[in-house]
């Protein structure tokens, strides 16, 4: 590379770095004079990148928005950043459109590094493990992503063509709130204006979407992303599941979070309720877990607590229950309190085993 050119790609570095750069500035830089500044900026603007002249005393040239991407400088440690980041949103499912476009930009990037920093980059990669699973393949549409984030910010309506978990396809209108990434995927949350409920749709379930004339007013209440988590908690699902358990609402969440569980407080009867029976949740060492508390109105010791679950299965509960290592009762369904039940046997029978 002739040292011409790399003072072009150098002045590019320098406006790409943000703001705007005076001539004496930039020839200081370059170590060249203010007229062969402006002969590189003639340069790069020859080769479409959007170089602006600011004018005035305290003006000089800054880079533009511009119809296509310019070449990209980026420092080691940028670069770093840039490739890791790609790797862990590949690996945890928060890429868009198909993975090739992540993979072919970290090759991008991976080709163009110095030698000494390629070798430790991948000396990273392959000692790199993850707690999680991978996740899913499914990703949302580039351009659906960017049409959703337009409407969001603007606060536009749009039309969306869903296709549900069940597979039926519809068009739906929807004021959306925000974007929210959840778990390896992609949610759009909003208002539907026809039913006047709030909705949440995954992105990778949307074909096609279209911004629609007019605006709408923003929504009071949870940000988009609790909108989500209550979304998950409250979704119809097989088992609906009544808990009361004795404790702060920040000890519950530890194993029971917001998209998992509703955790509401009880209301105050005036009077004690009956004791919860031996049966209604045993706790592992076989006692009742009521730690002699008169119910949930008793006036000693943490608040009971009502928890509402949504689930598809029961066997992950019981173990989640005591885990949690607080006295619970269960109010429903039966079969939630005889898998805690056994559960309980079982805990029992392996403490008395030598």
């Amino acid at each position: 590379m002739s040292r011409p050119t790399g003072r072009v790609l150098t002045l590019l570095e320098l406006l790409q770095s943000g703001g705007t750069r005076t001539i004496a500035e930039l020839a200081e830089r370059l170590g060249v004079d203010g007229r062969t500044v402006r002969r590189y900026v003639d340069h790069l603007i020859d080769l479409d990148v959007p170089v602006e002249a600011v004018r005035g005393r305290y003006g000089g040239y800054r880079l533009g928005p511009g119809h296509r991407l310019p070449p990209l400088m980026l420092g080691e440690d940028e670069a770093v950043a840039v490739l890791l980041g790609l790797v862990a949103g590949r690996r945890t499912g928060l890429t868009t459109a198909t993975a090739t476009a992540g993979e072919t930009a970290a090759a991008k990037i991976r080709r163009v590094l110095p030698r000494p920093l390629a070798a430790r980059v991948d000396a990273v990669l392959e000692s790199l493990a993850f707690t999680e699973p991978a996740g899913e393949s499914a990703a949302p549409d580039a351009g659906i992503l960017l049409t959703l984030a337009d409407a969001v910010r603007h606060r536009r309506p749009v039309a969306i063509r869903y296709t549900d978990r069940e597979g039926r396809r519809g068009d739906r209108t929807l004021h959306p709130q925000g974007v929210v990434a959840h778990a390896g995927r992609w949610y759009v949350t909003g208002r539907d204006p026809g039913i006047g409920e709030d909705r949440t749709f995954r992105l990778d379930r949307v074909a096609d979407a279209r911004l629609l004339p007019g605006s709408f007013e923003a929504i009071e209440g949870p940000d988009p992303a609790r909108r989500v988590l209550s979304g998950f908690a409250t979704a119809p699902y097989r088992h609906e599941v009544t808990l009361r358990i004795r404790g702060t609402a920040e000890q519950i969440r530890t194993r029971l979070p917001a998209s998992v569980a509703s955790v509401t407080a009880l209301p105050s009867t005036g009077s004690p309720s009956p004791a919860p029976e031996p049966t209604d949740a045993r706790e592992p060492d076989g006692s009742d877990g009521s730690d002699g508390a008169d119910g949930p109105d008793a006036s000693d010791g943490p608040p009971w607590l009502r928890v509402e679950i949504r689930a598809e299965r029961l066997d992950w509960l019981p173990p989640v229950l005591a885990a949690l290592d607080l006295p619970f009762v269960v109010e429903r369904p039966d079969e939630l309190r005889e898998l805690v039940v056994a559960l309980a046997d079982r805990f029992a029978r392996r403490a008395r085993q030598s």
